[in-house]
């Protein structure tokens, strides 16, 4: 999100303000919230090789791990983006979380009985995509939030909508999330 940054996708800044108020909804519910953060390290350099070896020009990709290696500046969330105690961060080493060598959160979220997911952030075509497609084939329900997640054009995020409703996931809105949410906290408090 970072203007200039070599992956920049301008219009992510305007889901921020959706991202938190899912994220204040799932505190009050008692769900967990994941910040997933696209990273690269020193391993994944060499175990996903071929997408940093072949796909980039060697000025992209020395851009890229200036920007998405762990505890790099830009490796960090957006400022605006709203983090407590309790959140899980996630460090995601391929498009998509769930994807062998990508990351340990099935197994977390399994240990946890967790089975629904509720996807925001970007890029809706890549990354959101990748591990909506994943997770669904694992077995979770997939929420898939149509204002809380962005990228480039119009044309690439209705596409990746299109495909999530057709197969992957329900699309909902920040709205519709937060409103499901709602009988969540209910039923909790009379608990």
């Amino acid at each position: 999100m970072t203007p200039g940054a070599p992956a920049e996708i301008a219009p992510a800044a305007t889901i921020i303000p959706n991202i938190n108020r899912i994220s204040a909804a799932c505190r009050e519910a008692g769900a967990l919230n994941v910040f997933v953060q696209n990273s690269i390290s020193e391993e994944s350099k060499h175990s996903w090789s071929n997408w940093f070896g072949s796909f980039w020009t060697p000025d992209k990709r020395e851009g890229m791990y200036a920007t998405f290696m762990v505890g790099k500046p830009g490796h960090a969330l957006h400022p605006d983006i709203t983090v407590e105690d309790g959140d899980m961060h996630i460090n995601k080493f391929r498009f998509g979380t769930f994807v062998d060598g990508s990351s340990d959160l099935h197994g977390r979220l399994q240990a946890l009985g967790i089975d629904t997911v509720i996807i925001t952030g970007c890029a809706t075509n890549i990354c959101c995509e990748s591990t909506a497609r994943d997770a669904m084939m694992l077995n979770y329900k997939v929420l898939f939030v149509s204002d809380g997640t962005a990228t480039h054009t119009d044309y690439e995020h209705n596409i990746t909508l299109n495909n999530m409703m057709l197969t992957f996931a329900d699309v909902v809105t920040t709205d519709d999330v937060t409103g499901l949410l709602q009988p969540a906290r209910i039923s909790l408090a009379g608990t």
